[in-house]
């Protein structure tokens, strides 16, 4: 699903699960905010 002119927020984006989530919606097209 293409997520061009999105932002996503993922929290716990630096490992695990949470990093995994940040980098599929990165490559989908959205922006992605991690904390």
């Amino acid at each position: 699903m293409p997520l061009k002119n999105e932002i996503a927020l993922v929290t716990g984006a630096t490992r695990g699960i949470g990093k995994a989530i940040a980098e599929a919606l990165g490559k989908s097209g959205a922006t992605v905010v991690g904390t």
